[in-house]
C-alpha cells in the first residue's frame, strides 16, 4: 500500500480495490450527511461501485491525471483526498475532499489538504491548487481560508446536489503565495 504520513495518527494511501468494503459501510454509515454537499453518495450502495471507482482512479492515477487518497485516522478510513484534473499545461490541479460526519472538527481535511497541496507542488512541480466549493459550505471554505486560498470567483449553477442546484465558490492557492 503506497501511503503518505500527514502525522502520527493520519495517513492517505493511494485507493486500493481492496477499500471497497470500508468505503461502502463509511458512505453507507453517512449517506444523509455526505449527501448535503455531494452529489455521488445517493448512487453509490454497493462494494462493487466503489471497486469501479477505485479501478478508475488507478487508472487515472497511472495516467498522471489524478492522485486519489483514503484518509486514515488512527488506522480507521474517515474519507477521501485527491488531487483531481491534474493538467501538466496549465500547472494545476483541483483538491476534492470528504470526510465522515463523526470525524469533523478534529482538523483532518486542512492537514489531509496541506499535505496535497505539497504534493502538488513538489512532486508534480504544478503552480496552482484549486478548489470548487458548493456555496453554503461553510466547513469547507473554513478549510480553504485556513490554508492560505483566497477567492478568485463564483460560478453559478454549477451542480445538482440531489435535487438543489448550487454555486460553486471557486478558490486558488499559488505555490508562490504560500
Amino acid at each position: 500500500m503506497f501511503t503518505l504520513t500527514v502525522d502520527k495518527n493520519l495517513q492517505l494511501a493511494l485507493i486500493e480495490e481492496t477499500f471497497a468494503p470500508l468505503y461502502a459501510h463509511l458512505v453507507a454509515a453517512h449517506r444523509d450527511y455526505l449527501c448535503q454537499w455531494l452529489a455521488w453518495p445517493a448512487y453509490c450502495h454497493s462494494e462493487q461501485d466503489f471497486r469501479l471507482f477505485a479501478q478508475t482512479m488507478l487508472h487515472d492515477y497511472a495516467d498522471g491525471k489524478s492522485m486519489t487518497c483514503a484518509i486514515f485516522y488512527r488506522d480507521e478510513l474517515v474519507g477521501n483526498c485527491s488531487l483531481q484534473e491534474i493538467n501538466p499545461d496549465l500547472q494545476k490541479a483541483r483538491l476534492g475532499y470528504w470526510l465522515a460526519e463523526n470525524q469533523q472538527g478534529k482538523g483532518i481535511i486542512t492537514r489531509c489538504v496541506a499535505k496535497l497541496i505539497d504534493v502538488a507542488f513538489t512532486r508534480y512541480q504544478l503552480e496552482k491548487a484549486e478548489l470548487a466549493i458548493a456555496n453554503g459550505n461553510q466547513p469547507s471554505q473554513q478549510v480553504a481560508k485556513r490554508l492560505g486560498f483566497r477567492q478568485e470567483g463564483i460560478i453559478t449553477r454549477a451542480e445538482n446536489l440531489n435535487g438543489r442546484i448550487v454555486d460553486h465558490v471557486i478558490y486558488g492557492l499559488s505555490r508562490t503565495s504560500r
